[in-house]
């Protein structure tokens, strides 16, 4: 007899394959409106509004009807960590699927009500009426179990050549708040009964606490409690200034056992540092050599997130129930590794997201969070918010970690790349909570019976960490490209917008530079020359069309222009930069035309914004910042420490958008990183005549360079 095969389940869309339940997505309330409910999060990218448009276009709806609710362990979809610009094709993709769906399902109500097949239907604002006249409206048909169900792949989204609303430019739906003054953000946030908590750090990573006697600071004015567990150290008090005044009495008074030293803060000591070393591509023949050899190498040091605020979190206790406030980007994750450095269930901890002021990448957010969590369980029932110092947030928040970059090349006598070779030598781009084998919390690794952070690694490819982008989107015969993870750093690093992709596009653009002036070919035809890549080359053509670019273009001695181009992981958003930099007593970036690709626009305008945000803080990294560190710990504690691009330094941008709706969306956040750090490179060299490997380009480092 022959056996009955099950059915293969067919996987759904973006993260509905592993949240499949309808009624985590959205819900149709009896009011009229709609209220969305992603486990993606709103981080200054616009992300909400994208998936506004997505659902109102699925279900026929105004735009306006739709209330968003935060994400929060309570009832959002667990959809991992918004990162990697990919909410649109997880988060996003999923919604539009979700919301076909439900359409489909509220139509075959409607069509039983008006007694008509789905044919004579139509949708208008979520009134369904019927040809033959009669109609209803989706709040009239929702049940209250309607959409407990499972999605399947039965509903068909709508083709590009249907859509109304996605491919508009929707105003952003969290930008009035942020303009008229309305408390926006985790750290504007006050509750009934609020405490304030302050925690004082170690002097440096390795330091741990030898003495210190509490009695001085539990007697201050307005200190409710002080709390001690090892080498963790906080207090809570009734005012935030008092909470300030007794952490820095804990400060003055605590003996601390400073431990092993740190090394130097050179990038290129990561060189000598032992490494995991794994050939990420290889083809053809790497020993092939052609008519001229040639070989670079360019550094990144560590960089700093820089929020516009300190991390900040909100605790209480309450009932046998711990609920948090935080603006972590993964509060899955994040309730994982509070559960353990807590020791309770992880369904005792609801963790609800509060948007942050800025950030992009793992910065304090999730370690201020189990700080407030230890305070708030010295007070139960009181809610107790931590606000970071900013001289906490600089020495503690995870970095973007230095890496060195060494490139070979070969060319052959048609001034062709023959052989290509890519190292590269980084700490991992992961350390987020969610790391198996350890928590990843400042707090827990301080307690008297700490936790071990997590093994650091990487994504994996093709998305990747440290290796994110270091394979090539040009053709070359002969290539190989190797990347030297080393896991233990002096100093904590993590996820930074773009990871490894900022330092690897960066070292392949400018390489490809220096090689088209060896062929004595001009540096766009070069790179086209290069490409079979029909959306890449549609880029780099549109950009130096934009710039009105010159073949074999030169600068003037002061004034000069560079291209860069990437394809963000190599599968996402494409990217062509050109730079216009003027180079007095610094560096000055005056002009930056951008060509970008993201396949169906979901926002044009919130796309431009993206692009626009995402090549003036990468001018900002590549002019300027940097983290440094002594033998004790991290010595940029300050803005002084630590300057960013100002606002009469910001580049005039233009940005033209190639839209593809055919085309499936991918994010916009990250893929200018490399591309204009490149670009700012190569228009240095137009400019001067003199290359510049190492970030940041400061004036110390031109005048070095124009002296060698």
């Amino acid at each position: 007899m022959a056996q009955t095969k099950e059915p293969v389940a067919r996987t759904l869309p973006g993260s509905l394959e592993t949240n499949r339940r309808l009624e985590r997505w959205l819900c149709i309330n009896n009011d009229g409106t709609v209220t969305v409910t992603p486990g993606k999060v709103e981080i200054g990218q616009g992300i909400l509004t994208a998936l506004v448009q997505m659902v109102a276009e699925e279900l026929d709806i105004d735009v306006m009807r739709i209330r968003l609710a935060p994400a929060t362990t309570a009832f959002s979809p667990d959809e991992g960590i918004t990162s990697g610009s990919r909410s649109i094709q997880e988060s996003g993709l999923a919604l539009r699927h979700v919301a076909a769906e439900v359409r489909s399902l509220l139509l075959e109500q409607a069509a039983q009500k008006l007694g008509v097949t789905l044919e004579n239907l139509s949708v208008s604002d979520g009134v369904v009426s019927a040809r033959s006249g009669g109609s209803v409206t989706y709040w009239e048909l929702a049940t209250a179990d309607l959409l407990a169900r499972e999605a399947t792949l039965d509903a068909v989204a709508k083709l590009p050549a249907e859509h109304v609303v996605v491919g508009t430019s929707l105003r952003r739906v969290d930008i009035l708040g942020k303009i008229t003054g309305k408390a926006a953000y985790v750290q504007d946030m006050a509750l009934p009964g609020m405490l304030h908590g302050r925690i004082s750090r170690p002097p440096g990573p390795r330091a741990r606490l030898k003495s210190i006697d509490l009695k001085e600071v539990e007697q201050m004015p307005g200190v409710v409690a002080v709390v001690r567990n090892g080498s963790f150290l906080g207090v809570v008090a009734q005012r935030e200034e008092q909470a300030i005044r007794a952490e820095r009495r804990l400060a003055r008074i605590a003996q601390w056992d400073a431990g092993e030293p740190l090394p130097d803060n050179d990038p290129r000591r990561l060189l000598t540092l032992p490494a995991e070393s794994e050939v990420i591509s290889e083809k053809g023949d790497a020993a092939t050599t052609g008519e001229q050899q040639f070989s670079a190498e360019y550094t990144k040091p560590y960089i700093a997130h820089a929020s516009l605020a300190p991390s900040c979190a909100i605790a209480q206790q309450d009932g046998g129930k711990l609920h948090i406030w935080t603006h972590s980007q993964g509060i899955y994750p994040l309730r994982g590794d509070m559960a353990q450095a807590l020791g309770i269930a992880e369904t005792d901890i609801i963790i609800t997201h509060a948007e942050g002021a800025g950030c992009y990448g793992h910065n304090a957010a999730d370690d201020v969070t189990l700080d407030a969590a230890l305070l708030a369980c010295a007070v139960p029932g009181k809610p107790v918010r931590v606000q970071w110092m900013r001289e906490d947030e600089f020495a503690w928040e995870p970095f973007g970690s230095a890496m060195v970059m060494r490139l070979n090349a070969a060319l052959d006598d048609n001034g062709n790349i023959v052989n290509w070779g890519h190292e590269l030598w980084s700490h991992a781009h992961s350390t987020r909570p969610g790391g198996r084998g350890g928590v990843n919390l400042t707090a827990a690794w301080h307690l008297e019976k700490p936790l071990p952070a997590a093994k650091p690694g990487n994504p994996p490819l093709p998305g990747g960490g440290s290796h994110r982008n270091a394979i090539p989107l040009y053709e070359f015969p002969n290539q190989k490209v190797t990347n030297h993870l080393i896991r233990e750093s002096p100093i904590r690093a993590s996820a930074l917008r773009s990871l490894g992709g900022h330092a690897n596009a960066f070292a392949i653009e400018s390489f490809i530079d220096e090689l088209a002036e060896a062929a004595a070919a001009d540096p766009v035809e070069f790179r086209l020359r290069h490409l079979q890549d029909a959306r890449a080359k549609a880029v780099i053509e549109k950009v130096a069309q934009m710039a009105k670019w010159q073949s074999g273009e030169k600068g003037d001695g002061e004034r000069g222009r560079g291209i860069g181009f990437a394809r963000y992981k190599n599968l996402a958003a494409y990217m062509a930069i050109i730079a216009e930099v003027k180079v007095e007593e610094t560096v000055r970036v005056e002009r930056i035309w951008c060509a970008v690709d993201v396949g169906q626009a979901i926002n044009p305008d919130g796309v431009i914004n993206q692009i626009e945000g995402g090549i003036i803080q990468s001018v900002s990294w590549t002019l300027k910042e940097r983290v440094d560190f002594d033998r004790q710990g991290v010595t940029t504690r300050t803005w002084e420490d630590y300057p960013i691009l100002t606002f009469v330094e910001a580049p005039e941008v233009e940005v033209a958008l190639i839209n593809r709706p055919q085309a499936p969306p991918v994010g916009a956040g990250e893929g200018t990183q490399g591309p204009v750090s490149a670009a700012i490179a190569n228009a240095i060299y137009n400019a001067l005549n003199v290359r510049l490997r190492d970030m940041p380009f400061t004036r110390e480092r031109i005048v070095a360079a124009l002296s060698a």
